[in-house]
């Protein structure tokens, strides 16, 4: 009996010693999380009709709104009410300490009339651009905040161009019938002369020394503004807002700080070229909960800056948290790049789901960027239906669509071998776990550069419903831990290209699978493989001519 009773209190005592090891570590796991400050207004409210504003959605509101913004943060802040009503407005400025607050039933809508909009030096893909001013902007504020429930249209059908291939017959013919006008070869509509005109130019908009805004008049139409841009502001929080229909990306915080995006429906049709749901560069503490993206381009995105200016602006996007948030339609549900010049690091993305988004997570660069990225950690991602990559990694991006359209040729990619230069960019240390896909083109994909790898990527519990398995091209400290893909094309499940410290751990496959590995490359090796039923294949591995065999070692 008293060797039981020993046994009990030994086990008590171990019991409670593994509670407090989990405990520390959940608590230390939590400290690493950034702090993001949060908010806080005066309970004072003032509503746009107080300045003579009307929601019939025929008056033009944009003084009105304007001055009851300036007028509530002069008097040191306080609540801007947009009540019910359709309220047809132009530009907005926000001002420091000022919540605009939308009633459920409210609808704020931005007029298509181009003249409203002036052009003023603002940034585009990350360079400094001119462009038209933004629906809603703020620089340079602090304590700002858009709340409610209502809706912000930003009318962007009036700005964008629309490729044929992306609608109906009866959605062409229905656009067309606008006006505006078609390009020769009859596959893109364009709203207007000046859009054309401006799509033809390379870096169209770009700010070159010496020329003012009056010198790209005859392109203004091309120069397409985001519906909200905040930039160098702090403590900011946008809740409860339905953003849609913008010109091009839909939310845009620039060089910002402590930014607070929560329960947001964010939303663009999927043919919206640009149609981005939210794009946070070089941005610092940044929380993205509960939200719901529906969009054109990718879904939420983080940047910093592109190519030599990004680099000399130097501010990473850093210490940011992506939660509970659901991605429908989008290039990718969560992204990184290819404008990631400035560098991204310390990201933690968890508990989202993403249907239909062309990628799911999709991280993309190209020479030239420069930049790092480095310190992302992913945890509890479900997708369904992704019609390319369930995973990807491309250092290779080149500004076209993830998902080739119908009768699309794409030339493959030549394989040079470069110097390193600080215009090359890095990947490394990710951490992904607990991914569960049904639906994909491709299961996981890698692709470095010759001259700089993918580095230190870690995937662990990982299940994917797919056409192909998956792809290591020029990448090194590869670790796949308990990665499960069931696959319709069995030939190879893993195909290794020049990867180098690869290590696979309870690798799990189809029955009968035609070939498990395949490898190639002059610079592949170590490769190692454990805990993996490799019996299951009906061959094990192929090797190009290359590859010497040793460099692949399989244990139990």
């Amino acid at each position: 009996m008293k060797q039981l009773i020993g046994q009990l209190h030994l086990c008590k005592t171990v019991l409670t010693y593994l509670v407090l090891l989990f405990t520390s570590v959940a608590i230390a796991q939590a400290q690493t999380l950034p702090i993001i400050q949060q908010v806080k207004f005066k309970k004072d409210t003032t509503s746009i009709v107080n300045f003579g504003a009307k929601g019939d959605g025929v008056t033009l509101n944009t003084i009105s709104i304007n001055k009851t913004i300036a007028n509530v943060s002069q008097k040191g802040g306080g609540v801007v009410l947009i009540p019910s009503g359709l309220w047809l407005t132009g530009p907005i400025e926000l001002k420091s300490n000022v919540n605009l607050h939308l009633k459920r039933d409210a609808i704020l809508q931005f007029t298509d009339d181009f003249n409203q909009y002036k052009l003023v030096e603002g940034n585009w893909e990350g360079q400094p651009a001119w462009r038209n001013q933004s629906p809603i902007s703020g620089t340079n504020l602090q304590n700002i905040a858009i709340t409610g429930s209502g809706i912000i249209d930003g009318n962007g059908g009036a700005w964008r161009m629309v490729k044929k291939d992306k609608l109906t017959e009866t959605q062409w013919k229905k656009l067309v019938s606008r006006g505006g006008l078609v390009s020769e070869d009859g596959k893109t509509w364009y709203p207007s002369e000046k859009t054309f005109k401006g799509s033809k130019i390379k870096n169209a908009g770009i700010i070159v020394a010496g020329k003012t805004a009056a010198d790209y008049e005859d392109i203004k139409d091309f120069l397409r503004p985001n519906l909200l841009v905040l930039t160098s502001c702090k403590k900011i929080l946008l809740e409860g807002v339905t953003f849609q229909n913008s010109p091009a990306w839909n939310l845009h915080p620039l060089m910002c700080e402590d930014l607070t995006l929560r329960n947001l429906q964010v939303k663009n049709p999927w043919f919206a070229q640009n149609g981005d749901g939210v794009d946070v560069e070089s941005c610092k503490n940044v929380l993205i909960e509960g939200s719901t993206f529906d969009v054109g381009d990718d879904g939420i995105c983080i940047k910093s800056g592109r190519d030599e200016s990004g680099r000399k602006r130097g501010m990473p996007t850093e210490n940011v948290i992506i939660r509970n948030n659901i991605v429908y339609h989008a290039h990718g549900g969560f992204v990184i790049g290819s404008e990631m010049s400035g560098g991204a690091r310390n990201i933690w993305v968890y508990d989202c789901s993403f249907i239909g988004t062309d990628i799911g997570l999709r991280f993309k660069t190209t020479r030239g960027r420069g930049g790092v990225v480095e310190n992302i950690y992913v945890n509890n991602i479900n997708m369904i239906d992704i019609p390319g990559e369930a995973i990807l990694f491309d250092m290779y991006y080149a500004a076209v669509d993830p998902v080739p359209l119908a009768g699309e040729k794409r030339e493959a990619i030549k394989t040079v071998l470069l110097p390193v230069t600080e215009a090359t960019p890095q990947f490394k240390n990710f951490y992904i776990k607990n991914v569960v896909a049904n639906g994909a083109e491709k299961a996981i994909f890698f692709r470095g550069l010759p001259e700089m790898n993918i580095k230190d990527i870690h995937l662990e519990n990982v299940t994917i419903q797919s056409k192909k398995g998956i792809e290591i091209i020029e990448a090194s400290g590869i670790f796949l831990k308990n990665v499960n893909v069931i696959t319709e094309d069995t030939n190879p499940i893993v195909n290794i290209q020049n990867g180098t410290n690869i290590n696979i751990s309870g690798l799990q496959y189809k029955n009968e699978s035609e070939l498990l590995f395949n490898i190639s490359g002059d610079k592949t090796k170590d490769i190692k493989v454990s805990g993996t039923d490799v019996s299951k294949a009906k061959k094990t591995s192929a090797f190009s001519e290359e590859v010497n065999k040793s460099v692949l070692e399989i244990s139990k």
